[in-house]
C-alpha cells in the first residue's frame, strides 16, 4: 500500500530565513512561496534529487502551524507525505486496522494539487503522517 516518500514538512517561524538557508546556504532548488488558504498555511518546496522538503509557514493565526510554533517556537519536522496509489482504499484499510484518520475522513487537495488526507500521530509512533495519491 505505502509507496515513496513524498516530502518531509518542516514548519518555520522565519519563511524568507528558512528559503536563504536552503537556497544560499545549501544550495538547493527553492518553490516560489505558494498559499494554500485551505490548509491554512503557506509552502515552499526544497526539490531533492529524491524527494521533497517542504516548509510550512503559517497563513492567519488560526493555522495549524501557528498552533505547533507555539509550542515549538524553533520550527521543526511536522509531518512526512507517503504516496499511495488509491488514497480512498488505503484510508479504508488504515481505518479497519485501527488507524485514526483526522478530519471526517473526506481527501482534501493538497499543495501538489492531489488528494491528501492526514493520520493521527499518535497512531504512527508520535509522527503525523499525511498520505497522498499519486
Amino acid at each position: 500500500m505505502i509507496g515513496r516518500l513524498n516530502h518531509v514538512a518542516i514548519a518555520v517561524g522565519d519563511l524568507d530565513k528558512a528559503i536563504k538557508l536552503y537556497r544560499d546556504t545549501m544550495g538547493a532548488e527553492v518553490s516560489e512561496p505558494l498559499p494554500q488558504p485551505a490548509h491554512g498555511v503557506t509552502v515552499v518546496f526544497i526539490k531533492l534529487p529524491n524527494t521533497k522538503v517542504e516548509l510550512l509557514y503559517p497563513l492567519g493565526d488560526n493555522s495549524p502551524i501557528a498552533k505547533f510554533l507555539e509550542k515549538s517556537p524553533d520550527g521543526g519536522i511536522h509531518h512526512i507525505c507517503y504516496e499511495v496509489e488509491d488514497l480512498i482504499a488505503a484510508r479504508d484499510k488504515l481505518k479497519a486496522g485501527g488507524a485514526r484518520v483526522l478530519g471526517d475522513g473526506t481527501p482534501k487537495i493538497g499543495a501538489h494539487g492531489k488528494p491528501v488526507l492526514f493520520l493521527h500521530p499518535k497512531d504512527f509512533n508520535g509522527t503525523l503522517v499525511e498520505l497522498e495519491q499519486v
